[in-house]
């Protein structure tokens, strides 16, 4: 083993990527001078430490040892949480529990926000009142508003409405002739009447200048609220735009990843919505033993219609879609697993529940790719043509033997 190679191989990795010694050090839980040995070969990091650098700088422990310097071929900064400080103007548009957590999010990670609800809006007429909703209380920090009128001031634009009435809002910008804004998405669904991707809506109506951007992965509100942590995802067609959002949204209770397939992330993100319903159904079923298969099978539907539609399959293994799975398919707190879980006990859910509209958009969509969707069929059987329960899901124990991959 080259120690005095495989010390240059990481000197040019971590200057490569703009990071300082002491920056390294202090991300690794070590001293400065334990960096410089690594780099001046006195010493090789160990197993452990060599881990963690493998995770930070995106490459193996065997490209580490092997310390080959053509290699380095990354095109994106490291940023470690926190370390970008560029202050933005952001307007968020939706005052539900999403919307209501971006601004407070955004906010207490140091960005100006301006939380946007319409006047007639029972959530917003909460805020005005008291601040504060069923999850959280908003800083006197935040701007409340129930006009438009500041949406040309804004740096970033982040939209969290029901996916069926984004067409709405994206009429709303583009009447306002909003030039060079960078629009993040934080909704899942897709069109039902034209099978568009919720990017596709935006960017079908508003001026080309504008960017678009998704904001996906797991985490619920009130645990967020908590102060527990987890781990999302920022895509977008424009790379300059997902790296400076990467960089200014990201903290110690979010760590963003860059999304490399924005079909696959959209789809993704919406399609685990049904699965979480079809979860739920098992729950209020007692029938959640299977749900592991559902996770299964599930992530191997979506991945063949992601596929089919010019993405990549894998995609549906990440943050976007099976990633997400914990908080949509068990927690009390998912919404569409609460759906599920009443529809199967005939009880009233008053809640939105987006799955319910983005299964409807996926049949059509796995139709018209000639893909076949077992469980979003038999989903969409049970909720909107009243086959009952046990027949549309044993319909699943009866296909045809096959392969699982």
């Amino acid at each position: 083993m080259d120690y005095l190679k495989i010390g240059q191989y990481l000197s040019e990795l971590r200057k490569f990527y703009k990071i300082t010694q002491d920056e390294l050090a202090n991300h690794l839980s070590v001293s400065r001078q334990a960096v410089s040995r690594w780099e001046t070969g006195t010493s090789v990091p160990s197993i452990e430490i060599l881990l963690k650098l493998s995770e930070l700088y995106g490459v193996t422990i065997n490209e580490i040892l092997e310390a080959d310097i053509t290699n380095i071929k990354y095109q994106k900064d490291i940023v470690f949480p926190g370390k970008s400080d560029k202050k933005k103007n952001v307007f968020v548009i939706g005052c539900g529990r999403w919307g209501s957590f971006i601004a407070w999010y955004l906010d207490r990670i140091g960005h100006s926000v301006t939380l946007y609800g319409r006047s007639s809006s029972a959530n917003m007429k909460q805020f005005l009142e008291t601040r504060r909703n069923d999850y959280l209380s908003l800083p006197e920090s935040i701007q409340l508003t129930t006009s438009y009128d500041k949406i040309a001031e804004a740096d970033v634009i982040v939209i969290s409405v029901g996916s069926q009435v984004l067409y709405q809002i994206a009429d709303e910008i583009k009447q306002r002739q909003l030039r060079n804004k960078t629009i993040v998405l934080c909704m899942k669904g897709i069109e039902i009447e034209t099978g568009r991707r919720l990017t596709q809506v935006m960017n079908d109506a508003i001026d080309h200048s504008n960017k678009v951007a998704v904001w996906l992965g797991p985490g619920h509100v009130q645990e967020f609220y908590r102060g527990i942590p987890n781990c999302m995802v920022i895509d977008s067609k424009d790379e300059l735009v997902k790296d400076e959002l990467v960089k200014s949204f990201s903290s110690d209770l979010i760590r963003f990843y860059y999304g490399t397939d924005l079909i696959g992330s959209e789809i993704g993100g919406a399609a685990k919505n049904v699965i979480g319903i079809a979860a739920g159904i098992l729950d209020g079923m007692d029938m959640s033993s299977l749900k592991g298969a559902l996770m299964a099978r599930g992530t191997r539907e979506i991945g063949r219609l992601i596929a089919a539609m010019g993405g990549d399959e894998n995609s549906a293994y990440g943050l976007c879609h099976l990633g997400d799975y914990e908080a949509t398919l068990f927690s009390k707190h998912s919404q569409n697993r609460m759906f599920g879980e009443c529809f199967a006990q005939n009880k009233e859910y008053g809640k939105l529940a987006e799955g319910y509209y983005t299964v409807k958009a996926l049949r059509n969509l796995g139709k018209n790719y000639g893909v076949e969707l077992p469980i979003c069929e038999a989903v969409y059987l049970v909720l909107y043509e009243d086959v009952p329960i046990k027949e549309a899901f044993g319909k699943l124990f009866q296909r045809s033997l096959k392969n699982e991959f």
